[in-house]
């Protein structure tokens, strides 16, 4: 997936716990932990809002995005045909 969490790398910077995080923002420790693994397909601004605020970054500290790769595109062609016709349609 071409977006990355990188909850776990702030964290340490800021050298907060999953837990202590999971008290302050009002989230499951359970919820929190699949983001921090990638395993979640969305992110509430409200939610995002909350953590930048307790880990004192911007959004883009915690989410990256990373270009598919060959095999990647070859995998996920339908995807991108679909991107691509919803651009074209929008001009």
């Amino acid at each position: 997936m071409p977006i990355t969490v990188n909850l776990d790398v702030m964290l340490a910077k800021r050298k907060v716990s999953l837990t202590d995080l999971s008290k302050a923002v009002g989230l499951s420790l359970t919820n929190l932990s699949m983001l921090k693994n990638g395993k979640v397909k969305g992110v509430r601004f409200g939610t995002l809002e909350k953590i930048c605020i307790v880990l004192n970054c911007q959004p883009g500290d915690l989410l990256e995005f990373q270009p598919y790769t060959d095999t990647e595109i070859d995998r996920s062609s339908n995807l991108i045909e679909a991107i691509k016709k919803n651009i074209e349609n929008m001009k």
